[in-house]
């Protein structure tokens, strides 16, 4: 396994909640614009060392979920303002270019602590 993405979130956002029962979340680095920080998990900015792929793994602390979508915006946002939406739905295909479907697994609690990584399988 190899570990392409790793930071730590620093703040959740008050309309997070809203979000995860929807299954998703929007992720921002701290650089996130005030106005989006109360819908985000903002994190430490940090590089994406190589593109998320399909079949690589998001990790939210110690639970894994695979990648089963990866729009064609989502490698630039990330890099750019560490910024995608996730959703848990398994879902192979989304009309939004930021999105990331993962598989569908209990979503675990999100904090302030929380450790957030990407990492390619093979």
């Amino acid at each position: 396994m190899k570990t392409i993405y790793q930071s730590i979130v620093t703040e959740v956002g008050s309309q997070v909640e809203l979000f995860l029962q929807e299954k998703m979340i929007i992720l921002f680095n701290d650089s996130a614009p005030d106005d989006l920080r109360d819908i985000s998990v903002v994190h430490k900015r940090c590089s994406l060392e190589e593109d998320i792929k399909i079949g690589d793994e998001l990790v939210i602390d110690n639970q894994s979920f695979k990648v089963t979508f990866v729009g064609n915006k989502v490698n630039e946002t990330m890099r750019d303002l560490g910024h995608s939406t996730i959703t848990f739905d398994g879902s192979s295909k989304s009309e939004m270019p930021g999105m990331i479907c993962v598989e569908e697994k209990e979503i675990p609690t999100i904090t302030s602590s929380s450790q957030l990584m990407f990492r390619q399988l093979s």
